[in-house]
């Protein structure tokens, strides 16, 4: 069974207006990392709302575990079990000491002081934010916020975690540090869903789902959609830079066997051919 199923999911923020969902059919395993791909725009955003419950289709269906995100006995229950990291880590932040701020989700559920001090203390190190547990949040960098945001969701010990484009107002540094989390993460067994518009990112995913003008455009490994060059320039979306050399390369007549995701298994192909 699915842990999270959208059947054919049409949406629109306000009646009479144009749909920003058309139709989306979309399955998500159990343990899946799932890397959710398109445009400003394209419907992603309004998507991961949807997998909390957060909103509602206009027509169709999103299922949590076998729950219907339109029920609202249910809507607890699906909050409790898909937590959703934003772009914007200051928008969740919302103590003034980190270790409170973790646990402020926790103590909503109504647990013990001591249940709360253990999640707490297991989150904040599970994404390396242990030893800054008294700082102040707003002196940290941005990775590390967001980092904390993240801490806080895992407290409440949810089974998937969506991040939406929590990238996106990095630095470098600060983005490294956000997929190390992620990492960290999906080989604890955390059903994942990253939204996001860098190609580089999806790459790490058990499967990619790409979107375009509100409808699932292409879906597959990381191999199959980014061997799908023609087709995602075509929609104007990128493809990492390991491929896009490798697809130049074809062009002028290089034969590579698959198209590479990254620098080392680009530079190993390479290898190969001109051996």
């Amino acid at each position: 069974m699915d842990f999270i199923s959208a059947e054919n999911v049409r949406f629109s923020y306000e009646e009479g207006t144009k749909n920003v969902l058309n139709g989306v059919n979309i399955k998500i395993k159990r343990g899946e990392f799932v890397a959710l791909l398109g445009h400003n725009g394209c419907g992603k955003s309004t998507m991961a709302k949807m997998f909390n419950a957060m909103l509602t289709p206009s027509f169709g269906k999103v299922f949590v575990d076998g729950m219907d995100t339109s029920v609202e006995d249910d809507v607890y229950n699906i909050r409790r079990k898909v937590g959703l990291v934003l772009q914007n880590p200051d928008n969740q932040l919302v103590a003034s000491i980190i270790e409170e701020d973790v646990a402020f989700g926790p103590e909503n559920l109504g647990l013990t002081p001591e249940e709360i001090r253990r999640r707490v203390d297991e989150a904040l190190k599970a994404v390396d934010m242990y030893d800054y547990r008294t700082h102040a949040p707003h002196k940290l960098s941005g990775g590390q916020k967001q980092r904390v945001a993240i801490a806080g969701i895992l407290a409440m010990q949810p089974d998937c975690i969506v991040f939406d484009e929590p990238t996106a107002m990095l630095d470098p540094r600060g983005r490294e540090e956000v997929l190390s989390t992620i990492k960290t993460l999906r080989d604890r067994g955390i059903t994942i869903v990253l939204i996001t518009h860098y190609m580089d990112e999806a790459v790490m995913a058990d499967r990619v789902i790409v979107m375009d003008s509100g409808n699932v455009l292409t879906e597959g490994t990381p191999v199959e959609v980014f061997s799908q060059v023609n087709l995602l320039k075509k929609h104007g979306l990128d493809v990492p830079q390991a491929t896009e050399l490798a697809y130049k390369l074809l062009g002028a007549g290089v034969k590579f066997d698959k198209m590479p995701l990254d620098e080392s298994e680009c530079v190993s192909m390479l290898r190969e051919v001109l051996a």
